[in-house]
């Protein structure tokens, strides 16, 4: 047996171990993909396992991520820390090998993966993100950013529609840094994929603006590395279908029950016979595997001190491109934009929505590193950059990316920008379609990324566009969601600290609904709301009743907070941008905000009023739309559904006076 397949075959044997130590996992994938997993390892991609989080190593993505024993068992030959032990605890609580992979909480995973398709759609936002810089860096004689992105995926992956959402775009953009690998067995949970996905996808992906190559056998790694080589020479992105068999050389062989169940102890010296394993001790390397590995690293290794030598002459040549580059990969942005005036001069009411827009420009001018657009609706989400130009095939400098009609994809292809690194991406669309890209803010909040997600239209206000245009729950699933930031601002002052607070998190991903119809400046709005939940103004001392309220609603109880003044009783109106940030601040600020002992609380938003409770208690009343909207003008439904001065101001007379 030749050393290559000895190493692939140690991949094989050290997942199948693995996952019949844990009695759950998905053996089909690392036995029937190893072979050009071990070939992409070993022949092409540019790493350095010392180094893992080098700027200019090449991406890899596996978008079926259910095979993530796959990548533990490479990530552990080719020395990125992941040893023996934490092989032996796959799955089990706090290891470096949980279930699929996950950002940031094991070296050398580049993408958390699993949810299918959201893998290839975040490896095509990565090699825009490397077009893109490389184009903003590069010089002729000083190539800095240099790399490619792979993914492996599976039948299920080119299944999901998002898959097809980014390729199409990928295609459009002519990626042709991205490989793509698929693993191409026919089988999925439920059986033969012809029951339910029989279309040519090479033809498919022709036709989405791939160039394509398949390689028939699987375990053939000198056709698997030609095909590689082949699409490393085209302009365009590439699918390279590799047939293989799921679970080769298990008695499960060819079958759906090698998708998702450990092979079974008594199965696993036949699985190890059959592809002429000739040792008996389970999780076992040979030697001649751990030599060949560690020159291999060795040589990898070498590729980061090249690379750094090339920075260090870029430096001297290119001393201004090379600090601008630098604050790029360490995400670095001048914190006097925090404080800087100019950001909050708003002279006219308006649209918190025109008000995003307005925001964004100026902060386009100070900021370097934004990259993003809109899917499709760019004009109405006052997403775009003005002075810049849109990215293309032809002008990679563009900082406007035209996404198309793709939401779900878009979110995607940001985490894929926001991975990659060097650049801060945003993406907008109207809030009631949040719904398509729900699923990826889920993977901005899990991996801890910053994505801006600019969500306009954000309630009844749209108006005639009817009930499928206005978003009801929408703000309710985002609160509920760990680790977003949901703003809702109530004027233009709000709207610009909603992204002062999206540039401080660097962690978190920020959501900003915003308005389609005008709202009035509050002299009161001020960068409290970076709190998440202030003390707007209080309409006498010893106040006796709170009502919290946010965006268009807060103007609307304003007036109402005067009415009940007038009427001699005394009211604290609360604003409450963003409920996750106001609840990780002190007791002591809550209760100052919030008195325990005020127990006469109304909240007010025209939207579901479900996540209220916490807030307005058991005593108080919560004020929202808990059906759909309907169409019609806009000021007509805010008056159907309660939304006046006058209906607020008698719901609350009626429950406390």
């Amino acid at each position: 047996m030749d050393i290559k397949t000895l190493c692939i075959n140690t991949i094989r044997t050290l997942s199948a171990d693995a996952i019949q130590k844990a009695n759950s996992g998905h053996p089909g994938l690392p036995l029937g993909a190893s072979p050009m997993a071990f070939v992409l390892f070993d022949d092409f991609l540019k790493i350095s396992p010392k180094e893992p989080n080098w700027f200019d190593r090449d991406r890899f993505v596996l978008s079926a991520g259910h095979g993530s024993m796959l990548l533990y068992s490479l990530l552990h030959l080719f020395d990125y820390g992941v040893s023996i032990d934490d092989l032996k605890n796959f799955r089990q609580l706090d290891s470096l090998t949980p279930g699929h992979p996950e950002y940031g909480h094991t070296k050398g995973v580049d993408a958390t993966t699993g949810p299918l398709g959201q893998g290839i759609s975040m490896a095509v936002g990565m090699a825009m993100a490397e077009s893109h810089l490389s184009a903003m860096f590069n010089t002729d004689d000083e190539k800095i950013i240099d790399h490619y992105t792979y993914a492996i995926v599976g039948d299920g992956c080119l299944m999901e529609g998002i898959s097809n959402e980014a390729s199409s775009l990928a295609g459009t953009l002519k990626l042709g840094k991205l490989i793509v690998l698929y693993d191409s067995n026919n089988i999925t949970i439920e059986g033969d994929t012809s029951s339910a996905f029989s279309e040519n996808v090479i033809m498919r992906y022709k036709a989405l603006g791939w160039d394509t190559f398949y390689v028939d056998d699987g375990n053939d790694i000198e056709k698997i590395k030609q095909a590689i080589e082949s699409a490393k020479k085209t302009d365009k992105p590439s699918l390279i279908e590799i047939k293989t068999k799921i679970g080769f050389g298990s008695t499960k062989e060819g079958s759906a029950k090698a998708h998702g169940e450990p092979l079974g102890e008594e199965n696993i010296p036949i699985f190890k016979k059959n592809i002429g394993w000739k040792y008996t001790d389970s999780f076992f390397v040979p030697d001649e595997v751990k030599d060949y590995m560690k020159n291999t690293v060795n040589k990898k290794n070498k590729a980061f001190v090249s690379w750094k030598e090339k920075l260090e002459n870029y430096k001297n040549k290119y001393p201004q491109k090379y600090n601008l580059f630098i604050k790029c990969i360490n995400d670095e942005i001048d914190e006097k934009i925090f404080t800087d005036e100019d950001i909050f001069k708003f002279d006219k009411d308006m649209a918190t929505r025109q008000a995003s827009g307005i925001v964004l420009n100026r902060l386009s001018k100070r900021i370097f590193q934004l990259f993003g657009g809109s899917a499709d609706l760019g004009p109405s989400n006052k997403s775009v950059m003005e002075e810049f130009d849109y990215y293309s095939c032809e002008n990679r400098i563009g900082k406007n990316i035209h996404f198309g009609v793709r939401e779900h994809a878009m979110a995607a292809i940001c985490n894929g920008i926001s991975l990659h690194g060097g650049l801060l991406a945003y993406c907008a669309t109207f809030f009631v379609f949040s719904d398509y890209l729900k699923p990826a803010v889920r993977l901005s909040a899990l991996m801890k990324k910053r994505v801006i997600y600019i969500l306009t239209h954000d309630s009844i206000g749209v108006g005639e566009d009817g009930p499928t245009h206005e978003p009801i729950e929408h703000l309710a699933m985002f609160r509920s969601t760990p680790n977003v930031s949901m703003f809702r601002p109530c004027d233009a002052t709000e709207t610009a600290y909603s992204y002062i607070s999206a540039l401080k998190n660097k962690n978190t991903p920020t959501c900003i609904a915003l308005t389609r119809q005008k709202l009035k400046n509050l002299k009161e709005t001020s960068s409290e709301s970076l709190k998440g939940g202030y003390i707007l103004k209080d309409f006498g001392n010893n106040i006796e009743l709170i009502i919290i309220a946010s965006g268009s609603e807060v103007s609307l109880c304003y007036n109402v907070c005067e009415k009940l003044f007038n009427e001699g009783i005394n009211v604290r109106l609360v604003s409450m941008p963003c409920m996750d940030i106001f609840e990780k601040q002190s007791t002591q600020y809550k209760e100052k905000v919030l008195p325990n002992n005020i127990r006469k609380r109304v909240s007010v938003e025209a939207l579901s009023t479900f996540g209220w409770g916490k807030y307005v208690g058991l005593d108080g009343i919560s004020i929202g739309i808990d059906t759909f909207g309907a169409s019609a003008p806009a000021k007509f439904l805010f008056e159907k559904f309660g939304f006046t001065e006058d209906a607020i101001y008698k719901k609350i007379k009626n429950k406390f006076y």
